[in-house]
């Protein structure tokens, strides 16, 4: 059994770390430099970093800032954000990061999928899934949560872990930043049914939260954003919390 993981999420938009809910009303939540130090500090398992609007602008994630983050970290850092081609993925791989993310240009080329994982090992490459409840079905959303793809979220998770996805970023955009739990239905499906981690993402509130989605699921990590920004939860109290709970902690 893989020991679990807690895992910062730093969005960025204009070189800021933001945080809305439900993927829109963003607000200011500070600076992703002394934010990443922070959660280094603190005992973070991982750090994500997301270029929330390079898809939607068509340009590329923040290069010069990816860098400075990775700079100031010891821990794995994966970086995500309108990575569309391989040569993307390598320039990312090159400023520091230790895994890289896709989202919507996975969805409109399945093969970038297998391109990463070739050039750089399946353990590099996380498929990010927005994925959003739509009376019984959980839909994949792409550009930022903006377009539905009309993808239900559990074959296209089956279909990259098939094309050499290393691991999943399931984000429940219903759950995002409304801080009453995990989405442990779809968290729970998915990760029962692919043989990679599943990081489970959107709607962290308590220390409890994160008890439930690793009791519940086999989910391998948690992660979260505002609770964290805004220091409603602390991740060391967070970890030593879960360890008194029986859950086995990296």
């Amino acid at each position: 059994m893989l020991k679990k993981r807690i895992i910062p999420c730093l969005d960025i938009k204009d070189g800021r770390t933001v945080k809305g809910i439900n993927f829109v009303g963003l607000r200011d939540a500070g600076d992703p430099v002394e934010l990443a130090k922070r959660y280094a500090n603190e005992g973070a398992d991982e750090l994500v970093f997301l270029d929330i609007t390079a898809t939607i602008e068509k340009r590329r994630t923040l290069l010069d800032l990816v860098s400075r983050v990775a700079r100031e970290i010891d821990i794995p850092f994966t970086v995500g954000g309108g990575v569309n081609t391989l040569e993307a993925a390598g320039e990312l791989i090159s400023a520091g990061a230790d895994k890289i993310a896709v989202n919507s240009a996975a969805v409109k080329r399945p093969e970038l999928v297998r391109e990463i994982a070739a050039a750089f090992g399946r353990q590099c490459l996380v498929l990010a899934i927005d994925a959003k409840k739509l009376g019984d079905a959980w839909k994949v959303f792409v550009k930022g949560g903006r377009e539905d793809t009309g993808l239900l979220a559990m074959d296209w998770a089956q279909q990259a872990v098939d094309l050499g996805a290393g691991e999943l970023l399931l984000t429940s955009m219903n759950s995002d930043g409304m801080q009453d739990g995990f989405a442990l239905d779809i968290v729970g499906e998915i990760s029962r049914a692919v043989n990679v981690p599943v990081i489970a993402s959107g709607g962290a509130g308590r220390q409890e939260d994160f008890m439930q989605l690793f009791k519940r699921t086999n989910a391998t990590a948690g992660l979260a954003a505002s609770v964290f920004h805004f220091d409603r939860i602390k991740i060391g109290a967070l970890k030593m919390y879960l360890k008194e709970q029986g859950i086995w902690m990296r």
